[in-house]
């Protein structure tokens, strides 16, 4: 069983209503977008290792997307306006600690709260949004839900070099987080005023075993990845490592006897007996993967390497984020024309807005600026914004409609992981090669995600066609 029926919604959605909810659809992913710009910030004022500044991006990211669907299963059984109030209140709190951490640990600890936060909050925003409209106006909604995404970007990269570089009272990096409270504490008065309460009459079961083992088979990969390096990989590492394939096995195993017993897991198995969902996801994992590390190398390498500072970073990123926003509104259109070629076209931009930035470094460091690296961020970020909803569209195209939820969350939750494995293993590899200067240690790690490009290219040709 992995549908619901939906008690009826006591009234509609209102512009305000929609204003409120795609506030909490956007804070979310500003939050990750922002922090990049601020990291050798936040290392220079709390000396941070590397790995710390991996757990600051990455933590988050892992609270968020292992916990996405438990919060929409949540929203169903409790009320998704009560979950939504309830995780802007969240997001809110940890916000302020974060921006008033007085060590990297209360830092790192608050920003993995603050995935968790986000996790309850942004499911109830499609699910609110699907609830109490129908039509040709839900259409509308879900285009403006999709675009908060690139928007977000956008405000992101920009906002946090601006915040960072302005230095407010000397709270350096700080106003980052602290700006999300105000916005936070609007978001949950407007939300108590504008949104309509609704929840589902036979909500599915939080699967509490399966998500634990999801959650554990992470950390025994990540912990080792990100900590190996600077603590000279101890005997601990490498058993996480050993324990790993056994629990994800476990995993598997529980997801499997749950969905035979008639109970929804947390990621069901039986979704990727669909190809398109098994293909597409086997696509997703590096494709996010690449996307996670080259952000955070990106921001660490112009203003460690470069010295661009928090400004300058968000202003050689900006390009990206532009682009980004922009393809992925055009990305329907095209596909129309080409189909599931469209990721093709787009993994290969991709590789040749790498390819510009590899011929850029190696031509110009260490008299780089904003403009000199323009041309290659704005081709990757192209070509990224062409690929990534088009790859949403594929994996859930061939998905039944009795299992849309399903697919939904094990599509976002495999997105949110893959980016913080991109943090880890690109970050964990950028550290280790930096050593021997920061200019090499980009390089190889722009070659290594131009290979995973083009082995993407190559794979996405075997993907159905979204529009049959």
């Amino acid at each position: 069983m992995t549908t619901t029926l939906e008690a009826p919604a006591t009234r509609g959605l209102t512009g305000a209503g929609l204003g409120t909810v795609l506030l909490g659809a956007a804070l979310a992913p500003i939050d990750y977008f922002i922090v990049n710009v601020a990291l050798p910030t936040i290392d220079a004022d709390l000396h941070a290792s590397t790995a710390t500044l991996e757990w600051i991006v990455a933590g988050y990211g892992i609270a968020f997307g292992l916990l996405l669907v438990v919060g929409g299963r949540l929203g169903d059984a409790f009320g998704r306006r009560r979950l939504f109030i309830a995780g802007m209140s969240a997001f809110t709190l940890t916000s302020l600690i974060c921006g008033l951490a007085p060590n990297a640990t209360v830092l790192v600890l608050a920003r993995i709260a603050q995935g968790a936060a986000a996790a309850l909050m942004v499911p109830q925003v499609l699910s609110i949004i699907q609830a109490t409209t129908a039509g040709e106006r839900r259409s509308r909604m879900l285009g403006y839900y999709g675009a908060t995404g690139g928007i977000a970007m956008v405000i992101g990269q920009l906002l946090g070099g601006v915040l960072v570089s302005a230095d407010i009272a000397g709270t350096g990096w700080r106003p980052i987080f602290l700006i999300n409270v105000p916005f936070g504490l609007l978001g949950v008065v407007l939300a108590r005023r504008t949104l309509p309460e609704t929840r589902a009459n036979d909500p599915l079961r939080v699967d509490r075993l399966g998500t634990a083992l999801f959650g554990l088979t992470l950390l025994s990969l990540l912990v080792p990845l990100m900590e190996g390096r600077a603590l000279g990989w101890p005997v601990w590492c490498w058993l996480a490592l050993a324990a790993l394939p056994f629990l994800a096995i476990a995993f598997v195993v529980v997801e499997r006897r749950l969905e035979s017993r008639g109970i929804t897991p947390l990621l069901p198995m039986s979704v990727l007996h669909v190809p398109s969902m098994r293909r597409g996801l086997a696509i997703a994992v590096p494709f996010f993967l690449v996307f996670g590390g080259f952000l955070f190398v990106y921001a660490l390498a112009l203003q460690d390497g470069l010295g661009l500072g928090p400004l300058g970073s968000g202003l050689a990123l900006t390009p990206l984020a532009v682009a980004f926003l922009v393809m992925s509104l055009l990305s329907s259109r095209i596909v129309q024309r080409l189909g599931t070629r469209t990721i093709v076209l787009g993994a290969s931009v991709q590789l040749l807005g790498l390819l510009i930035l590899i011929g850029t470094v190696l031509a110009e460091w260490p008299a780089l600026d904003a403009l000199a690296l323009a041309p290659g961020t704005l081709v990757f970020g192209a070509g990224q914004g062409l690929a990534a909803p088009t790859l949403f569209r594929v994996i859930l195209s061939r998905v039944p409609t009795e299992n849309a939820g399903a697919g939904s969350g094990m599509l976002t939750t495999t997105q949110q992981t893959s980016l913080a494995l991109g943090v880890a293993t690109l970050g964990t590899l950028f550290a280790t090669l930096a050593m021997s200067g920061t200019e090499h240690a980009l390089v190889i790690v722009m070659i290594t995600q131009a290979v995973l490009l083009a082995g993407i290219a190559l794979a996405a040709t075997r993907l159905p066609d979204p529009r049959g």
